[in-house]
């Protein structure tokens, strides 16, 4: 900082003394007269009006690039009521959470189930094995259901049954639930 207001105290004191050496000389006098062509008028302004247009870019940038969101593309009364940037923020589409374990209900629920030796046997359940393919998962489980199923089994467990058939069912038929298990199982 003091190098800087050095450089611009000698600055001031150099126009200073220019000026008052200019002033002490009135003998000579210096006629100077600025003659400005109209091709130079053209470049001038339109130098000009580049370094305005220049400017204001620079200034709009933010708004200029700002990433659309899918909020952007939709009609909404908040928007209306200029409520609309109080609420919203640019990177609500595109959060990622960060990190090894993924926080989903689901592995929370396998992790602590293989945590107490609990994780139920789902492939066992239904009576199929660990490469079954959807359709297979899903036949077997129609079948099941036809057979244990409370309304058709008057047996006292059938409710029991059912449910672990039901989310044995939820678990294997959904794809990524079935590979978040089969991590789990496997290291069972």
């Amino acid at each position: 900082m003091k190098s800087l207001s050095i450089v611009i105290l000698g600055a001031i004191m150099l126009s200073a003394i220019q000026v008052v050496s200019g002033q002490t000389n009135d003998q000579k006098t210096l006629e100077m007269e600025l003659i400005v062509t109209d091709e130079q008028k053209i470049i001038l302004f339109a130098s000009f009006a580049l370094a305005v247009i220049g400017i204001f870019v620079y200034l709009a940038r933010d708004i200029i690039l700002r990433k659309k969101t899918s909020y952007d593309s939709k009609e909404f009364d908040s928007k209306n009521d200029k409520t609309y940037e109080k609420y919203h923020s640019d990177w609500s589409d595109d959060y990622e959470e960060f990190g090894t374990r993924s926080k989903s209900k689901e592995n929370k629920e396998f992790r602590e189930a293989f945590q107490n030796s609990v994780l139920p046997d789902y492939y066992k359940t239904l009576d199929i094995s660990q490469e079954a393919t959807q359709d297979e998962i899903k036949n077997k489980y129609r079948e099941l259901a036809k057979k244990i199923h409370p309304d058709k089994n008057k047996d006292d467990k059938s409710e029991e049954i059912m449910v672990k058939i039901n989310k044995a069912y939820e678990v294997l038929s959904n794809e990524e639930l079935r590979k978040k298990y089969d991590a789990y199982y496997d290291k069972n």
